[in-house]
């Protein structure tokens, strides 16, 4: 690790017009990963050494952030517990590397009292939805960003929290992040062109109800409009309308990392729209790293 000053007398190497020695001094400041930006930001702000000075900073700092997400990603495909909130922050921070965690953190976790307060253990699955829907969509005022579909915006959590706005990904992420924290067994179900949450029948419970249930749900949720609750069959007619077979992955819970790959993906098809060809690329890399998950 090295020290600030050995780190600053780098700095001032950057706009050395030898291309051989700028890839060095930019090979030691990439090993040193995030802690350099400070230095590099503040150099940026006070050195005049020019455009090309400038212009390398900026590249390094971009390179830098990015060679943190990926290695954060790569630790998080190996980890065995793949937390949800984790993954999501991760792609959050690719688009905002400056990101305040802990403060989400405390956002999420006061939509979390404030639910859990109204909630008690004689309530059924039903009437735990139905006080958790009127938190998060009458008090938080969560919704569809039905007029901005495609923004990039829709698949950051941290601006989903903060425009109280979302795709159904994104609200479906936050929405199973919470109820899973209050130990409601609500997981993402990942539907070709859209993304709901359904309700497992962890007590098997509708097996007596009704035998015919073949994948253990109670009953599904629209995240994307409001927290509507609806049955199988509706998941059938849906399918049907697309030409799609009745696959059971389109009604069973997916994996955590097959959340992230979509969250990746929707954020890929969001940039390609506005012409973000370089962030388009690095995206490709980070979704490609899922193809060594076995």
């Amino acid at each position: 690790m090295r020290d600030s000053k050995s780190i600053e007398a780098l700095v001032r190497l950057i706009e050395d017009p030898d291309e051989t020695i700028y890839g060095h001094v930019r090979d030691e400041l990439m090993n040193c990963g995030s802690s350099v930006i400070p230095i590099l930001e503040s150099s940026w702000e006070i050195d005049d050494y020019g455009l090309m000075f400038q212009s390398r900073i900026e590249t390094l700092i971009q390179e830098i952030q990015f060679s943190e997400i990926k290695k954060d990603l790569e630790m998080w495909i190996a980890s065995p517990a793949k937390d949800l909130l984790t993954g999501a922050l991760i792609i959050s921070r690719y688009q905002y590397p400056n990101l305040l965690e802990d403060e989400l953190h405390r956002e999420i976790q006061a939509i979390r009292k404030d639910i859990w307060l109204e909630m008690s253990d004689d309530q059924t699955a039903y009437e735990k939805v139905r006080v958790f829907n009127k938190i998060f969509y009458g008090k938080y005022q969560f919704t569809g960003n039905s007029k901005d579909y495609h923004s990039p915006l829709n698949s950051c959590i941290n601006k989903v929290i903060q425009t109280k706005k979302g795709n159904p990904l994104s609200l479906c992420v936050l929405y199973s992040i919470i109820a899973r924290s209050l130990d409601m067994p609500i997981y993402g179900v990942n539907l070709p062109n859209h993304f709901i949450l359904t309700y497992l029948d962890e007590d098997q419970m509708i097996s007596f109800i009704d035998p015919e249930n073949k994948f253990g749900n109670l009953f599904y949720i629209n995240a994307f409009s409001k927290g509507g609750m609806f049955e199988a069959e509706e998941i059938r007619t849906f399918l049907k309308g697309l030409n799609k077979p009745e696959l059971r992955e389109y009604f069973e819970p997916c994996s955590n990392s097959a959340i992230v790959i979509r969250m990746l993906t929707n954020l890929i098809n969001s940039l390609q729209q506005v012409g973000n060809i370089e962030k388009v690329n690095e995206l490709l890399t980070l979704r490609e790293l899922f193809d060594l998950d076995v």
